[in-house]
Formats: C-alpha cells, structure tokens, sequence
C-alpha cells in the first residue's frame, strides 16, 4: 500500500540544490521576503516543502517574464487575500464549478495581465481566494470567458471592472427573482423554487441577447 507523502525538511544548501538556485540566491529572497523565514533549532535553520514548492513558483513566475519586485506584490496581495473557506461561505456555489490554480498556472491563463493590481481586484471581488499555496477561482465558466477576452485583446483590468458593474446589476436581479418566487410559490407546497431557478436564468439571458442585438444594430447603423 502506497503511503502518502512525507513533509521534508531541508537545511539551506539543500533547499538551494532542490530549487535549482546558488545558497546566495536563497538569502536574497529570504532578505526580499519573497519567502517566509525558516524555523529554528538552535544555530541551524530549517525550510519546508513549503518554502521550495514558492521557490519554484518564483521561477515559473521569472520565466514567465515577472520582475522579482512584481512578485514580492503580487506574494504580497496573494498573503493578504481571503481564504477559501470566507468566499465558499456556507457551501460551494451549486453550479459554478471552483478551480484550483498555482500561481504560475494563472500567469498561464492571463499572459502578462497578472499583475498585484489586478489580483488584488479578483480577490476583492471574491472571484478568486487562497487556499494555502494554492488559488481557487470560484467560477471555471467565468475563469474561462476571462481568459477568452483577455486573448481578444481585452485588458483584465477592463474585465475585471466590468464584472464590478455586472455585480449590482445581477445582484438585483437575483433580489428580483427570489422574491417573486418567494412571493407566488410559498403557498403552493407542490412547487419547487430550485426548479424555478433556470427559467429565472433564461428570462435574464433572453432578455440581455436581444438587448445586445438591439446594440449591435446600433453600432451598424
């Protein structure tokens, strides 16, 4: 029977020699704070599977064309960020479906639009939480269309402004519906509101496609 996998710990030649990178490259980061410092027994300092997993995200990230002051802002902002469990609150949404990315894997899906800035939005607009080392996007649907636009040439700043505004937008709605389905279902024990749910969804996405098509036409005109 396979066992599962042992913490190890390195003392700092080694940890140099598992993350590809001299012992005077180590400290530098160390000074930077790009990693957290190392626990203690006595004169002799140990580093954690933790400690390589971000030196080897901090070169993903260099490869990736990422400056070492970009990175300490972004381990900044990522250190900083909500955890999972806060943005799942009581549950994982019942039809997004969540992602779990390493920081490199995000810099894949944004190619250079991956900055402190725009990682402080997602988080703060709770598309995105952290999960130890990990990211967990909350929405693979979402995640997706981002990625469709930013390789259209849409800035991720743009997107993720406009999906600020498309927030109280359908939040509303959301109000909107709930509380007609509150209002014309609770007296019919027969009727299940979950399965209400999609035709509000389709009312909302009928109506925005023919709102497009009507600024579509506009735009020809």
């Amino acid at each position: 029977m396979a066992q599962g996998h042992q913490p190890r710990e390195y003392r700092m030649e080694e940890l140099a020699r598992e993350a590809g990178i001299t012992v005077r490259t180590l400290r530098f980061y160390r000074e930077r704070g790009l990693i957290q410092p190392p626990r203690r027994e006595g004169r002799i300092a140990w580093y954690g599977d933790r400690h390589l997993a971000k030196l080897r995200t901090i070169a993903a990230l260099l490869e990736r064309g990422h400056t070492l002051n970009g990175i300490a802002d972004l381990a900044a902002v990522f250190d900083s960020g909500r955890d999972v469990s806060e943005v799942l609150g009581l549950g994982e949404p019942t039809e997004e479906t969540p992602v779990r990315l390493s920081p490199e894997e995000l810099a894949d899906y944004f190619e250079g639009e991956v900055t402190a800035e725009n990682l402080a939005a997602a988080l703060d607009l709770g598309y995105l939480a952290t999960d130890g080392e990990e990211l967990v996007h909350i929405s693979r649907r979402l995640l997706e269309v981002s990625a469709a636009l930013v390789r259209e040439g849409v800035p991720l700043a743009a997107i993720l402004e406009a999906g600020r505004r498309v927030r109280v937008h359908t939040e509303a709605l959301a109000e909107l519906f709930a509380t007609t389905l509150r209002t014309h279902t609770a007296a019919d024990t027969a009727t299940d509101p979950a399965k209400l749910r999609p035709l509000a969804q389709s009312v909302v996405e009928a109506e925005l496609s023919m709102a497009l098509d009507r600024h579509l036409r506009t735009a020809q005109d």
